[in-house]
Formats: structure tokens, C-alpha cells, sequence
């Protein structure tokens, strides 16, 4: 397994540089706002990513935060049974138990603001006469509902992508040997490459769908439900904390 070693070495060398992980939250505003203005003057042309049925969309981005807690979960089982401590497995269990909880609350919000602000129509221009006042029941009769669509793809997709970067962290301080850091390495390279994955859809997302409010709203609440975490919450007392390798930093940085 040498080969996955050096990936691994260099993926990690790559997430320890300040500027690297300084910028990368930025990346996704960056993304959008950019993704936005060239979708207005229709500057990217149509490929295979500009269709909501590619398979990446309807396997993976559809059940995104299902791959996110998929390969996050047994990661921070891994690591945290290699520093042999139970009180921090409960915490960055509890960890990703908030981040479901901000995901499920968010999607939901943007869903209930689509449905109260919506209305039916019987194709893209023209009203239907008949009351109908859901978006479930719109679609069901066929017809089409417009509403206010925050971009719930580029909300999960940055949220899922920050939630990684933090919690593979400890990747940088773990030292383990034999099956257990085989799996460890597997594990870490399946999140990386899933990252990579989630900013190139985001991308995809930026350039050819919803408006730019819509795609600005849903990042930025994927960047405030990170921040209220990670950069606030987890630095008091009373939360999951930070992991392991971000609190090391942290209690050196006041030192």
C-alpha cells in the first residue's frame, strides 16, 4: 500500500498549509459568485453537467449528506480509537449529530419557504385557474410550481465540504500502523476525493441553475452554519470541541 501512503502524505501536506485552509471557505463564494455572472450572460455552454439527470447529480449529489456521514463516520471512529479515547469519539460524534441537525433544519426552512412563497402554474408562463396551494400537490397534478428556490445544492455541498476539511484534520497528527491506518488512508482519500467531487458540482451548480440570490443564499448559509460551529461555538467550553489537531493549533495559538 506504499502508493496510497505518498497520496495520503501529500493530501495531508496539502490540507496543512494556513493559506490552503484560510481560503478554501472563500473558494465557494468565490465559485458562486463568479458560476452566477457567467450563467446571466450565458457565457457556459451546455454539457452533460448542465442536465439535473447526470449520474453524479442523481447518485451522489442527491444523497450527498448520505456519502458526507457515510465515509465521515467509520473516519472518526478510526482515528479517534487510534488516540484511544473515548470522551473524544462522543465528541465528534456529537459533532456530526449538530451538523445533521443544522443540514435537516436548513433544507427544511428552504423547502417550507418554497412552498409558502410559491404558486402553481400550468407550464413555465401561464396560471392555472384551479387552487392549488403545495408544491407536492402542484407537481402531482403535473403542472409546475415556482417559489422561492434557495439553492439547497450549493448550501450542502459547501457545508458537507467545510464539515470534511475540519473533521479530517486530525489526520495530520495521527499516528497508527498495520489494518488500522490501511483503513485510516482509504478512508481519508474516499473524503478528499469526495470534496473534490461536491466543489466541481457546486461549480456545475454556480454555472447552470437557480438565480444568483437563490445560489448566494444557500452558500451563505452553508459558510454561517460552519462558522457559528467551528469558528465560535466549538471554541467555547461547553460544546463538541474542536478536533484534535484544530484544538492543538488553537491552544498554541494562545499560548
Amino acid at each position: 500500500m506504499a502508493a496510497i501512503d505518498v497520496i495520503v502524505e501529500q493530501l495531508v501536506s496539502l490540507w496543512r498549509i494556513p493559506a490552503v485552509r484560510q481560503f478554501f471557505p472563500w473558494l465557494f463564494l468565490l465559485i458562486s459568485l463568479l458560476g452566477s455572472i457567467l450563467k446571466e450572460l450565458d457565457l457556459v455552454p451546455q454539457s452533460y453537467f448542465s442536465s439535473s439527470k447526470n449520474f453524479v447529480n442523481l447518485y451522489f449529489v442527491k444523497v450527498s449528506w448520505g456519502w458526507t456521514l457515510l465515509l465521515l463516520t467509520p473516519f472518526l471512529l478510526f482515528s479517534s480509537s487510534a488516540n484511544q479515547s473515548l470522551s473524544a469519539l462522543l465528541k465528534r460524534l456529537l459533532a456530526l449529530a449538530v451538523a445533521t441537525a443544522v443540514w435537516y433544519v436548513c433544507t427544511g426552512t428552504f423547502l417550507y419557504i418554497e412552498d409558502v412563497t410559491g404558486s402553481c402554474f400550468e407550464s413555465q408562463t401561464a396560471h392555472i385557474a384551479n387552487k392549488l396551494t403545495s408544491k407536492a400537490a402542484c407537481r402531482g397534478a403535473g403542472f409546475h410550481w415556482q417559489g422561492h428556490d434557495i439553492s439547497g445544492h450549493s448550501f450542502i455541498l459547501c457545508y458537507s465540504s467545510l464539515l470534511i476539511m475540519e473533521e479530517t484534520s486530525a489526520m495530520t497528527v495521527l499516528k497508527t500502523t498495520g489494518l488500522h491506518r490501511t483503513l485510516l488512508n482509504l478512508l481519508y482519500v474516499a473524503l478528499n476525493l469526495i470534496v473534490a467531487t461536491w466543489v466541481w458540482m457546486f461549480a456545475c451548480t454556480s454555472v447552470y441553475f437557480h438565480d444568483p440570490k437563490d445560489k448566494l443564499l444557500g452558500t451563505a448559509c452553508g459558510l454561517l452554519g460552519w462558522y457559528l460551529t467551528y469558528r465560535y461555538w466549538y471554541q467555547k467550553p461547553f460544546s463538541p470541541g474542536l478536533p484534535l489537531q484544530r484544538q492543538q493549533k488553537e491552544q498554541k495559538q494562545l499560548a
